[in-house]
């Protein structure tokens, strides 16, 4: 299918640490009401940071069937202009100073890169779309072909 794009945006693997630190502070804390409740924090914490953290990193991109699917939203491609690749110094400073509090932003700092995707849906008063991603210029270039692919097929009357 023309224009599929699909991005996970997984958290890096040393983030994976976190649970485990999580899981040893839970068990020390419970550690002082013996060694059962020190091991069941232990056991707890670390499935808690792991289910938090993979929740964190299943955030996706996609762009499928005419639509921007950017995290739990749907955006038609005919709501949206230009599609701007951010590099690094860009992406920090629209997802800080520049940044427009009625935007939506799908942000994962851990990613250095980003895309800016003006909306221009009049209905719409979101100014445009900040998505984190690890390739902004595969992602522009998605929308473009998938933007091409869909002004040519006409719908069914």
């Amino acid at each position: 299918m023309g224009g599929m794009y699909d991005e996970r945006l997984t958290a890096p693997r040393s983030w994976w640490l976190l649970p485990v630190g999580a899981g040893l502070s839970l068990g020390l804390i419970l550690l002082r009401f013996g060694p059962v409740p020190g091991l069941i924090g232990l056991v707890v914490g670390a499935v808690a940071g792991a289910v938090a953290l993979s929740g964190y990193g299943s955030a996706r991109i996609r762009v499928v069937q005419g639509s921007l699917v950017a995290g739990q939203a749907r955006i038609p491609l005919a709501a949206l202009g230009e599609a701007r690749p951010l590099d690094a110094k860009e992406t920090v400073a629209w997802r800080s100073v520049k940044a427009d509090p009625r935007a939506f932003m799908l942000l994962r700092s851990y990613l250095p890169t980003a895309l800016r995707v003006e909306v221009t849906d009049p209905a719409d008063p979101t100014p445009y779309l900040y998505l984190s991603t690890r390739d902004p210029q595969a992602l522009a270039a998605a929308i473009e072909q998938e933007r091409a692919r869909t002004a040519t097929v006409t719908p069914p009357r």
